[in-house]
């Protein structure tokens, strides 16, 4: 086999969906029918899921690395909140749309100055998109409301028929896990192109794929934009499912929680987003009722556990238990 059809084949193969994919699908379905008390917790995994995705895609696949990924769900939940509150725009599918929009245009002009940085300069220049637009909500008290936020959020039935559900969050669940099945797919057809071939080739050496003719700075741009798009819908999902926005969507530590699941879970292996979101959300939560004072000393706990003993997350660990398994 020569090699343009050796990497073809190989292409072809990664992009094949396996039978076991089904199973993380399969379970959230479970979870609506046998935790019908809990589906508001479970629409917080699936949206926080879903933020990670657009994170993986930026960090795992193109290999930028930021500390302001929430400048972007902060961006599309906002834009939710005031078509909403200010304009009457509670049409749910059109407000996930123009959320996109958002962080993608934002995710554009950002990219343009932070990707002609490295190291150390682009993390501080994630930092600090995220600080201006947290900073410029906050100002713009008239249509985000400062500090209090955007309470009372209103929404139409979903497709006219389905009417959010305050309480029990059945239209909720079924919602953000029927957008987030749709943003795997093409996020999971991207990966797999030889777009997403070419991401990694950057991802791991980046000076090679400068020298044979990539245009590099380009690719990463298209990456970061689409993930910023992602990272919009997950943050218009939000302020959907949860009827509120305020500036807790734009901190800092939205933008680390994401980070820390993404790697417990594993980066670059798509499935990491749903493990880690999980794994962290339900542990915070456990956490939180044991002991509500201290609950982050077991994060740090299990975070370094991860670091020392787990460095590629949890499905890297599992990768390596599995491989040990074959060859026993």
């Amino acid at each position: 086999m020569n090699p343009l059809a050796a990497a073809r084949y190989t292409v072809e193969t990664r992009h094949r969906w396996r039978a076991w994919e089904a199973l993380p699908w399969l379970v959230a379905l479970a979870v609506y029918f046998a935790f019908p008390n809990h589906l508001a917790f479970g629409t917080q995994v699936l949206v926080t899921a879903l933020f990670a995705l657009s994170l993986d895609l930026a960090l795992g696949y193109a290999g930028i690395v930021t500390l302001g990924h929430a400048a972007f769900f902060g961006a599309g939940a906002y834009t939710v909140g005031i078509l909403a509150s200010e304009l009457g725009w509670n049409e749910p599918l059109s407000g996930l749309v123009a959320a996109a929009a958002v962080g993608a245009a934002i995710g554009a002009l950002s990219g343009r100055v932070v990707l002609g940085t490295h190291g150390l300069t682009l993390l501080m220049l994630t930092l600090c998109t995220l600080a201006l637009l947290e900073q410029a909500a906050n100002m713009a008290h008239r249509w985000t409301g400062g500090y209090d936020g955007i309470p009372g959020l209103a929404f139409k039935p979903l497709l006219g028929l389905f009417p959010f559900d305050i309480l029990y969050f059945r239209t909720q669940y079924l919602y953000a896990l029927v957008v987030l099945a749709a943003t795997f797919v093409l996020v999971r057809t991207i990966v797999h192109s030889p777009f997403g071939a070419s991401l990694t080739g950057v991802r791991e050496n980046a000076l090679r794929m400068r020298a044979l003719g990539a245009p590099v700075r380009g690719r990463l741009l298209v990456a970061y934009t689409v993930s910023a798009a992602i990272a919009g819908l997950a943050g218009g999902l939000f302020a959907q499912v949860t009827g509120y926005v305020n500036l807790s969507v734009l901190s800092l530590e939205r933008s680390a929680g994401v980070l820390i699941l993404l790697i417990l879970g594993g980066m670059g292996r798509l499935y990491g987003a749903f493990v880690g979101a999980v794994v962290y959300l339900m542990l915070e939560h456990q956490l939180a009722k044991l002991y509500p004072t201290a609950w982050q000393l077991g994060i740090g706990v299990m975070l370094v556990a991860v670091a020392l003993y787990a460095r590629n997350g949890i499905l890297g660990l599992a990768e390596r238990i599995a491989v040990a398994w074959r060859r026993a």
